[in-house]
């Protein structure tokens, strides 16, 4: 499924003109779930889950992503920092630069198991194995 797909209201519809609506600078969030994952291999890394938001700053970080299993059985979800993934306009998707086996191996939890997103030491560690730099989280009094 694709943003188009989930644009109850009109906003991605081809409208001619300079201002001819929101996307893709600025998106809907109820539009970005259910949304398609792939890599630069062109390879399936799974779907957009759910979309985390720092209440505190008002930007969103982290996209959780499930991938693997059969039937959503053995499906693991992953906490990808917002500024690892890439918006795909042309195929209307996200791209995620990592390969599935280090996708595989990256730290997961299960849909009923989530980890502390706000522990600073959780987030260090999900940021350094995707190579982005840590949010707001760690700078909170």
């Amino acid at each position: 499924m694709n943003y188009t797909d989930r644009d109850v209201y009109g906003m991605y519809k081809d409208k001619s003109g300079a201002d001819a609506g929101p996307g893709p600078a600025l998106m809907g969030a109820n539009t970005l779930v259910y949304n398609n994952v792939y890599n630069q291999q062109d390879e399936d890394l799974g779907q957009i889950k759910e979309i985390m938001l720092d209440v505190a700053s008002g930007r969103i970080a982290y996209a959780v992503l499930s991938f693997g299993g059969l039937l959503g059985m053995g499906t693991k979800f992953f906490a990808v920092p917002w500024s690892a993934l890439e918006l795909d306009p042309v195929n209307k998707r996200f791209v995620l630069n990592v390969n599935k086996d280090r996708l595989d191996k990256a730290p997961g939890f299960d849909k009923d198991n989530w980890p502390n997103m706000a522990d600073a030491t959780w987030e260090q560690s999900i940021h350094a194995y995707y190579g982005t730099e840590p949010g707001s989280f760690l700078n909170r009094n």
